[in-house]
């Protein structure tokens, strides 16, 4: 079993940045894609950005142009950075981590807890 630990998440400003991470441990073989999903109070979930082991990312259109997904492989970390925030991007993010097509589908098996964002004034 695979467990994860988000953080980085909090009120923000709108305008202002931040860096989520999510740090993975348990019973690790080889972790394929690591992403964030966030949603909102209300709201759909949606699909915000995932990187594969190898470095290859995907964009959901949500936050397409303020934000940078990586990864280091050595500490099976993830990392969303996040610029330009606006109060739409209020929500609860939440680490994924499976086979890629799973995370992207939505279907993936190792959920975070989530992280709290909130930008306001």
């Amino acid at each position: 079993q695979v467990q994860l630990a988000e953080s980085g998440g909090g009120l923000v400003q709108p305008g202002g940045s931040l860096r989520l991470s999510c740090a993975a441990s348990g019973s690790i073989l080889r972790i394929d894609a690591m992403g964030w999903f966030r949603q909102a109070a209300g709201k759909e979930r949606e699909f915000v950005a995932a990187v594969t082991v190898t470095g290859y990312t995907y964009y959901g259109d949500v936050m397409k142009g303020r934000i940078t997904i990586s990864r280091d492989n050595s500490k099976n970390t993830a990392y969303l950075q996040m610029n330009t925030l606006e109060p739409e991007d209020s929500a609860v993010y939440y680490c994924v981590v499976d086979q890629v097509d799973k995370l992207l589908a939505g279907t993936g098996r190792n959920w975070g807890r989530g992280t709290q964002v909130t930008v306001s004034s």
